[in-house]
């Protein structure tokens, strides 16, 4: 398997994408407290994320929409713990 400069670019671009989120799942898991993370913020970030992943399989590109799905699933799980420890943040 032959990598270009290209291929090893992306590859570390989707890496740091994918792995930007875990810090803040860990974080407002262990907590069980999101009210540092904003809603509308989470809300375009998935929005986005699901037009990327549209974008990736409307071209046939399987590292877009695979980088973009793993974004999409990581984004979510934010937004959804976000509504899940709503309540706590009142506390």
């Amino acid at each position: 398997m032959n990598l270009s400069a290209a291929d090893l670019i992306g590859t570390a671009a989707a890496v740091c994408s994918m792995g930007s989120f875990l810090p803040q799942i860990i974080k407002i898991w262990r907590e069980r407290d999101a009210s540092s993370v904003s809603l509308r913020m989470y809300v375009v970030t998935v929005t986005g994320f699901i037009l990327w992943t549209a974008y990736g399989v409307l071209i046939q590109s399987w590292p877009v929409t695979g980088a973009n799905a793993v974004c999409l699933t990581f984004a979510a799980v934010i937004l959804t713990l976000k509504w899940r420890f709503r309540d706590r943040a009142a506390s």
